[in-house]
């Protein structure tokens, strides 16, 4: 036992290892991959989470201005904003794991988890806003969906209402106008979950016909450490006939993809996807990418293209010669979540086009990254430059995190909205008028 303490408290300090790039370095198009800085005990250096103190709010870009949408929510992951205004907010956490019980790794990932402020149980429920008026305070306010099981995505296609829980695609009758939906739902297909859930998140987007969803699937393991039997039908993004239920795997090899949006111009699916962990600071870019039907991209054999990760065995050649590189990197370890293109946004024209990314923050690495939600430009359907800063400042100086910004969606007037998970907040942000 103390030879467990003395390793659980040098996994918490970091061990020493540190980024030998600057952050920019694992950014863009063209992101620099050193080799692999492996420890025997992986970097932790997470931001604990402390809340928001009185009256303070984000940093935000110039030209935009950042309010208080609504506060005192129990841990606000995602966002999802119906066709009549009304804002939908998933109040969720983390179903309960066995494979948290026990272990120098558990321990780690517990403790982790605290500090996050993501330790707790989950509410379990969506709560509706309404601002009627549209002066970026909602008046209303009700449960609209509660009972659920770790939910996340949410889409609407007609009158039907669909919810990713951790562990099944949930159909509920919906009326417009309606504030809360009591009529229980109907599972549409089973989602992987189990008593080993790694990554729980399941998002949903629908096609443009509603004929469609596509659900991202995260993988059960950092690296596929406890098998690929593990990992049936993750990793992945999957698309559901509504019709007839069925479904495939749209694109694989995708370790924990998290947002979906359809890009504005060519109709195209992108994504945002973590990276693999414990690889060193360095080491593995965060990414932004548009989704090929049947393609494949990498995850576990490999990574950003062809690049081996070296801890899995027995490899998969075949697989790695048709991986498919990123389109942009998005940083090492910032927890890209959020996602959402600007078409249409009532903001400055800095920001008319190209695509929100929310940063939950990094815990693997030295120094920290992410905590902030950036913007990157698109030019003829495609990223180009480098990032650009809209909410930053949910680090304090002495490294406490007042909040850590998730799901990203707009609102009917064009506002960007953006769920803050541990800050327990709904923050709006939106074009500076004042001169």
């Amino acid at each position: 036992m103390p030879f467990m303490i003395v390793v659980l408290a040098a996994a918490l300090t970091g061990c020493g290892e540190i980024a030998r790039l600057p952050i920019e370095a694992g950014t863009g198009a063209n992101p620099q991959l050193p080799p692999p800085n492996r420890t025997l005990i992986p970097t932790v250096n997470i931001a604990p989470s402390k809340g928001w103190p009185e009256g303070q709010k984000p940093l935000v870009a110039q030209g935009a201005s950042v309010s208080l949408f609504a506060a005192g929510f129990d841990h606000p992951r995602w966002l999802y904003v119906l066709p009549n205004g009304d804002v939908l907010v998933a109040e969720t956490n983390a179903p309960s794991r066995s494979d948290m019980s026990g272990g120098i790794k558990a321990c780690i990932a517990k403790w982790i988890k605290k500090q996050a402020g993501a330790g707790g149980s989950s509410a379990n429920r969506i709560t509706l806003l309404r601002d009627a008026d549209g002066d970026g305070v909602p008046e209303t306010r009700a449960v609209f969906l509660d009972g659920l099981n770790s939910p996340f995505g949410m889409a609407l296609v007609g009158n039907d209402f669909y919810v990713a829980n951790t562990d099944a695609l949930m159909r509920f009758p919906y009326r417009a106008g309606e504030t809360r939906i009591s009529q229980p739902g109907n599972r549409v297909i089973d989602l992987p979950a189990g008593t080993v859930n790694y990554h729980w998140t399941k998002n949903i987007i629908a096609s443009g016909d509603g004929t469609r969803l596509y659900v991202t699937v995260g993988s059960n393991s950092n690296v596929a450490e406890n098998g690929m039997d593990m990992e049936t039908g993750r990793a992945a993004i999957w698309e559901v006939d509504l019709n007839s239920g069925s479904h495939r795997v749209f694109a694989s090899g995708l370790r924990n993809p998290n947002g979906l949006a359809w890009e504005p111009g060519s109709g195209t699916l992108w994504t945002v996807v973590n990276e693999r962990d414990e690889l060193g600071s360095d080491l593995v870019p965060d990414y932004l990418t548009a989704v090929t039907t049947g393609g494949f991209y990498g995850w576990p054999y490999s990574y950003y293209g062809r690049h081996l990760d070296q801890r899995v065995q027995p490899q998969r050649p075949d697989l790695v010669a048709k991986a498919i590189i990123p389109d942009y990197a998005l940083g090492t370890h910032t927890a890209s979540l959020g996602l959402a293109f600007s078409e249409g946004a009532g903001l400055s024209a800095q920001f008319a086009r190209g695509v929100f990314v929310a940063q939950h923050g990094s815990w693997n690495r030295n120094p920290r990254s992410g905590y902030k939600v950036v913007f990157i430009p698109f030019d003829e359907g495609k990223p180009f430059g480098m990032p650009v800063d809209v909410l930053s400042g949910f680090v304090s100086a002495d490294g406490d995190a007042y909040g850590r910004p998730v799901g990203v969606a707009f609102d009917r007037q064009g506002a960007l909205l953006v769920a803050d998970d541990s800050g327990n907040k709904v923050w709006r942000v939106t074009a500076n008028t004042t001169h």
